[in-house]
């Protein structure tokens, strides 16, 4: 039989740990709403600029922009990797790295050069621990990234594409689809040779699109001066959008990683308590049945 007084201790210590789990699942759902509203507020932004950027580059078939250019050979791929800087969120560093993974692999086996960059603390030490050396490392991404932060790293990205250091510009990060969906996955942002929009909801929005596909757009200056713009900001926002989800994506898998712990810890402490009754009755019954005892040798 266990011993009381460490049951005591076990439960005791269990109870705290309830208690800071708790708490971090607190913090986690507050983070998670406010970086739910961003992510929510950049995702309509981001489907609008690439509504517009599709609509331009469709009616304007003869202009040609670099950044729609696909290279005629993926000679350097340059992949950059979104992670944590904190644990204790389940598998969502796992995920993302699994992704990554295995685009290294395909690069590596086509003899593709790569030039990597990992943000996020989680995946610098886990590139380190499989002794592959990024390119470039950040640490300066909470959980809530700036455009202001993200806009450099853009525009590196943008003048390596046209001027041909890299041929493909990959994220590795979790998208946000829903608070009940997520999933790891590597999305090629550049080149940007096709621009998907939503789909349309119905034959109403089916016939509103057909018939913006067929109208004739006059250009002020040019149709080459508004992609000059319009494009390289639909790049900047999706790469934007891809830290949000990022951010809102390892909220979640904190939140449920933690209310988890929480349950879990509940029911340790229901098991203990049994444990520590149980005891508790036999000692009981045993002090009883000796106390019998003397009185029967008394007699």
């Amino acid at each position: 039989m266990a011993n009381k007084r460490a049951l005591v201790k076990r439960r005791k210590a269990v109870r705290n740990i309830r208690k800071i789990t708790r708490t971090m699942e607190l913090i986690a759902t507050a983070r998670f709403k406010k970086a739910l509203d961003r992510a929510t507020e950049a995702k309509a932004y981001t489907e609008k600029i690439a509504e517009l950027a599709a609509d331009l580059s469709a009616s304007a078939g003869e202009v040609a922009h670099p950044l729609l250019v696909k290279h005629e050979q993926t000679r350097n791929v340059l992949l950059l990797v979104l992670t944590s800087n904190r644990g204790l969120c389940g598998g969502y560093n796992a995920g993302v790295l699994r992704e990554a993974n295995l685009t290294i692999r395909d690069l590596t086996s086509k003899g593709t050069k790569l030039h990597l960059e990992v943000s996020g603390k989680r995946g610098i030490s886990y590139f380190r621990y499989a002794g592959v050396r990024p390119d470039h490392t950040y640490t300066q991404f909470e959980d809530k990234p700036r455009f202001d932060e993200v806009e450099p790293l853009a525009n590196r990205y943008l003048e390596w594409f046209v001027s041909g250091k890299v041929d493909v510009v990959q994220v590795a990060y979790q998208r946000f689809y829903s608070a009940s969906s997520q999933k790891p996955m590597v999305e090629t942002l550049l080149p940007l040779d096709r621009v998907e929009t939503k789909p349309a909801a119905g034959p109403a929005q089916a016939e509103l699109r057909k018939l913006a596909g067929q109208a004739e757009y006059e250009y002020l200056p040019d149709a080459a001066g508004i992609l000059e713009e319009l494009l390289p900001m639909s790049f900047k926002v999706r790469l934007f959008k891809c830290f949000l989800d990022a951010a809102v994506s390892e909220q979640i898998a904190r939140r449920v990683t933690m209310k988890q712990a929480t349950e879990n810890a509940g029911e340790m402490i229901t098991a203990i308590s049994r444990e520590y009754n149980r005891a508790r009755q036999a000692g009981i019954t045993k002090e009883i049945l000796e106390v019998i005892s003397g009185v029967e040798a008394l007699k």
